[in-house]
């Protein structure tokens, strides 16, 4: 489950493009606060510590320290530079204590299927209800022995501690299958058999 870790935050009352450069030429990420009603605050955040709190969590909780006030907030959203893939600005919402939040979870594959076959994810996440301060960083999927054919369904995956899965219990996420060449495989395999006849033929002859 996610750990609530802390942030310290500073208010920032410059905007646009080359305010948000400054901002992260001096070691910190824009970032805006909204939620619950409440107005959105324009925040700057320290780099490396932000990095860290992302960088395997992709809905981190946090408690924000902004110059001497506490707020808990989930990251929303993480915009990333195309080619450095620096962070380079930050959206969260603001969330309470017991709150529930829905969020997309990764899910993550456990366990060998059958000798032979191999396992196709069909669902990269699900979308799950749970309380704010508890939401898993991965949803973990069995393939444990499962035999060519077998499907696993969102109605088979185990539920969260306190936590409701919102997509579709008839949702396929694994399916289970023996490999199988394509006719280009097939092809392929054929001529390079042939060539090989036709090269062993002419060695003979010669």
């Amino acid at each position: 489950m996610a750990d609530t870790l802390n942030l310290n935050a500073t208010r920032r009352t410059e905007f646009g493009k080359g305010a948000a450069r400054r901002t992260r030429r001096a070691g910190q990420i824009p970032a805006v606060l909204y939620g619950h009603g409440t107005e959105p605050q324009h925040l700057a955040l320290p780099a490396h510590d932000t990095f860290l709190v992302v960088k395997d969590h992709a809905n981190a909780v946090v408690t924000l320290d902004i110059e001497g006030t506490e707020q808990l907030a989930l990251v929303k959203d993480v915009q990333r530079d195309p080619v450095r893939r620096d962070i380079e600005h930050l959206d969260l919402v603001v969330v309470r204590q017991g709150e529930k939040v829905t969020v997309e979870v990764p899910l993550h594959v456990t366990g060998e299927s059958y000798p032979g076959t191999i396992h196709q994810l069909e669902l990269m996440t699900l979308r799950v209800t749970v309380p704010a301060i508890r939401i898993p960083e991965v949803i973990e999927v069995s393939i444990e022995g499962l035999e060519d054919g077998a499907i696993v369904r969102v109605a088979d995956i185990a539920r969260p501690e306190d936590a409701s899965i919102e997509d579709a219990p008839e949702d396929v996420v694994v399916v289970i299958s023996v490999p199988r060449a394509s006719a280009d495989d097939l092809a392929a395999d054929e001529a390079a058999a042939e060539a090989g006849a036709a090269a062993g033929a002419t060695s003979e002859e010669a």
